[in-house]
């Protein structure tokens, strides 16, 4: 694969590696897996780095602890590849993670699904980037300009590994400011590659296959990737909750859960979110899967209104519904946004159940790692019983199999299926 120019001008990490100390707690901590060092841990440090210099953590001994990627930018200050033993960080050492990750995600093939998660971050061994497949459109996030220094040999494993026809290069909030350090590089650029096969034309926008559903997603502009992967698992249990039923899916985004409650032979669908271009996406969805009967016999309702609002305006209207899907954004960033978070939880899963028919399906899910699962599953039992509503549970749920969890603050998803009587 020939490599965009951005690629080949990028700097290289300092051949001399930074070697560093810290202190008991982060020690023991990082024996047992954890993958970042935190500056106020490191007690001692050779040198200053730049973003991407590799960093070696030892022990009072002078013993080999870890290696990872330097960040002097940020307060996660090394980004831990591998620990134990040494290893030489280059593209077979990416390529051998990335085959690993590929082998975790074998089973999707089976399944009529091309988009998914290649790379789930720290999780699959890769803190601060991940990677999402929508068909042959790979888009590569970055959360710390400590990758770039090596973007040109891990691309060159994940050609290896994962064949695509373009790479799309999104950055996060805060490295889209550290413009010093991106040498060029800017969100939304393709990296390697042509247009693909998938891509809609004049849009920039891809279709993807999930389970069997076709969707589109717009990997240049989205928010994260472009599509919210992370609740297929999720999304095929509402299906199975749908026939016949009347669903409201709140905070709907791009329509994936309408889509699936389509299919799973749901007669009428109402689909609300703040964003008027998210909703007409979900429009398209919707007719992309005309061609499977229960689909086109649905009723689909967008509403590009606030979603508490509209709660709200319903509850006073009487209008019930048999499924109620909330699955809101992260409300909680940091520890100081738990308390607000939890008063929102709270007052959707009041709203939700106010809109709810007696012996009707709840479905709330968190992307907020900062509130634990069992806070969050009791905020919404405490409110039920507020609301003199009980709730039987049919099951509660975290992550698919493409987004392992490989260290505590790694696991942020999850929803809870109860029935409201």
């Amino acid at each position: 694969m020939d490599f965009n120019t951005s690629l080949s001008q990028l700097p290289k990490p300092a051949d001399k590696r930074i070697a560093l100390r810290i202190h008991s707690q982060a020690e023991r901590a990082l024996r047992q897996g954890h993958p970042w060092i935190f500056d106020q841990s490191i007690t001692e440090q050779s040198h200053v780095g730049a973003p991407g210099d590799l960093a070696v953590i030892f022990d009072d001994k002078r013993r080999f602890l870890a290696i990872g990627l330097y960040d002097p930018t940020s307060s996660i200050r090394v980004r831990i590849l591998q620990s134990r033993q040494p290893a030489t960080i280059n593209a077979d050492w990416f390529q051998t993670k990335l085959n690993t990750a590929a082998h975790l995600r074998a089973s999707l093939k089976e399944t009529d699904t091309t988009g998914y998660r290649l790379v789930h971050g720290e999780n699959d061994g890769f803190p601060g980037l991940v990677i999402d497949r929508y068909a042959e459109t790979l888009v590569l996030k970055l959360y710390t300009p400590a990758w770039i220094p090596h973007l040109k040999e891990f691309c060159s494993a994940l050609e290896q590994v994962n064949p695509h026809q373009r790479l799309i290069l999104r950055l996060n909030r805060s490295l889209l400011k550290q413009t010093e350090f991106l040498f060029g590089l800017n969100d939304g650029m393709t990296l390697t590659g042509q247009t693909p096969d998938n891509l809609i034309p004049h849009r920039g926008l891809c279709q993807f296959r999930e389970n069997g559903l076709v969707f589109e997603c717009d990997p240049i502009h989205g928010q994260k990737t472009g599509f919210f992967l992370d609740q297929r698992d999720n999304r095929a249990r509402v299906e199975k909750l749908s026939k016949g039923k009347s669903v409201l899916n709140v905070f709907a985004y791009t329509g994936g859960f309408s889509v699936y409650a389509a299919r799973g032979g749901a007669k009428q669908i109402t689909s609300v979110d703040i964003s008027a271009p998210a909703l007409e996406t979900a429009a398209r969805n919707m007719a992309y899967n005309k061609h499977i009967p229960t689909v086109a016999a649905a009723s689909h309702e967008i509403i590009a209104k606030d979603a508490f609002e509209v709660l709200e305006n319903m509850k006073s209207q009487k209008q019930l519904f048999d499924l109620v899907i909330i699955d809101p954004p992260m409300f909680a960033q940091n520890q100081a946004q738990i308390p607000a978070a939890l008063s929102a939880y709270k007052k959707l899963t009041r709203l939700g159940l106010g809109v709810l028919r007696t012996g009707g399906t709840l479905v709330q899910a968190s992307c907020s790692s900062r509130v634990d699962d069992e806070t969050f599953f009791n905020s919404i039992h405490q409110t039920a019983r507020e609301s003199n509503r009980q709730l039987t549970e049919i099951e509660r749920t975290g992550h698919a199999l493409d987004h392992p969890i490989g260290f505590n603050e790694g696991a942020y998803l999850k929803c809870l299926f109860a029935i409201a009587n």
